[in-house]
């Protein structure tokens, strides 16, 4: 997903990478990310790199778009050759771009790398811009979940968000999908929105079991400066969250997504069964290699990360002139993958072997009860309940 832009050095202007960059690339899997940057409005909690038709200006067309990401797609089939085990259409809102264009993207890029027979192919969607018909030709053009940005069931929650689908229609997307052959259906939700309730909250959980879907993504309300809600927060007319009130609903979440059935595998994630996890999540939690197309989107390549330019206008400038759209990137260390490898795998229900975190703060976090005994004695670092309302506090320890 789109980030914040470290300085990093130059891209060459063909895109191309290290040598070293290319040995066993995939050997931990190869995903594709595809940023689709348009919004039909922007949500008031939201810094993503993304664009309403007022906001966009000239130079980038939506009719165009898969075109560009196209060019972009040749580019890097030229320079990194593995098969694709999972490709994650992100944005913005991925279905306001038509079936037909999402599906021309998908078949780029299985002339380009070849997808894998049991590929898992996820677009991201809000909940009002997908109808029966849509979710129909999306299955059918090979897109086998979907992941659909649901936030609240509160009506009043979903007013402080600025979100515009009522409350009830994220269920029924869902199981419009479900109806239309998909595979896997995925709920998010976003907990901690001042004015939120226990009961708001409660019911937001109830409505994500009762829809039917094998994943629930849960995360806590991030205020990022810039956005409507932080404005609205400094001037006083909302509060600001509070964490023991994320506490308590984190621990709701545990309570209600596991008496039906669903295990945490991620901090933030719950599936009802491992086939049901997210993959391309996965990919990215345990140092996979991936491909990001579109302005602003990352990348990974054997060590190597590197980040697009983010204006859709000057991405497909770049492209129409058969330049890379690479913007910087940089060469990590061995002590920078050890530690994105500890802040990563940690988030993760199997944890990490122990011999990549510090032995003074693995020691440190066990004797806080933040890491689960059995699993020490067995040599790796799996963090609690407890760790978990406090992964930051832990990654900090081992790292």
């Amino acid at each position: 997903m789109p980030g914040p832009m470290p300085e990093g050095e130059p891209v060459p202007s063909d895109g191309s990478l290290p040598p070293s960059a290319l040995h066993d690339v995939g050997r931990n899997g190869f995903g594709v990310y595809v940023h689709v940057p348009f919004c039909a409005s922007r949500c008031g909690y939201c810094d993503f790199n993304t664009y309403t038709a007022a906001e966009l200006g000239g130079g980038a067309s939506r009719d165009e778009y898969a075109d560009t990401v196209l060019r972009e797609l040749a580019l890097a089939g030229g320079i990194v050759q593995a098969r694709v085990d999972t490709v994650f259409v992100g944005g913005g809102t991925p279905t306001l771009l038509e079936p037909r264009d999402l599906g021309r993207i998908l078949e780029g890029i299985d002339r380009t790398w070849g997808l894998a027979a049991d590929a898992e192919i996820t677009t991201e969607a809000n909940p009002e811009s997908v109808t029966p018909a849509s979710l129909q030709a999306l299955r059918k053009a090979g897109y086998n979940r979907i992941s659909l940005g649901m936030q609240s069931a509160s009506p009043g929650v979903l007013a402080i968000l600025d979100r515009r689908h009522t409350a009830g229609r994220a269920p029924r997307a869902a199981q419009e999908a479900r109806e239309a052959g998909f595979d896997h259906v995925n709920l998010d939700l976003i907990y901690g929105t001042p004015g939120e309730t226990a009961d708001d909250f409660a019911a937001s959980l109830d409505a994500v079991i009762r829809a039917g879907v094998d994943h629930v993504s849960a995360y806590s309300l991030i205020v990022e400066d810039g956005t409507r809600i932080a404005a609205r927060m400094r001037r006083g007319e909302l509060a600001y969250p509070d964490d023991d009130v994320a506490a308590d609903r984190y621990l709701a979440a545990e309570a209600a997504l596991g008496a039906a059935g669903f295990s945490w595998y991620e901090v933030s994630n719950w599936a009802t069964s491992p086939t049901a996890q997210c993959r391309h999540n996965r990919l990215y939690w345990t140092g996979g290699d991936w491909w990001g197309l579109g302005p602003g989107a990352h990348s990974h390549v054997g060590g190597v990360r590197w980040w697009n330019v983010k204006h859709p206008s000057a991405y497909a400038k770049r492209l129409a002139e058969g330049v890379s759209p690479g913007l910087g990137r940089e060469v990590l260390s061995d002590e920078d993958r050890r530690v994105e490898e500890v802040m990563l795998r940690l988030r993760l229900a199997e944890g990490l072997p122990l011999e990549l975190a510090d032995p003074a703060g693995a020691r440190q976090a066990l004797a806080d009860g933040l890491l689960e005994p059995e699993a020490y004695a067995r040599g790796r670092a799996v963090i609690t309940l407890r760790g978990r309302l406090l992964a930051d506090v832990v990654v900090r320890t081992l790292v």
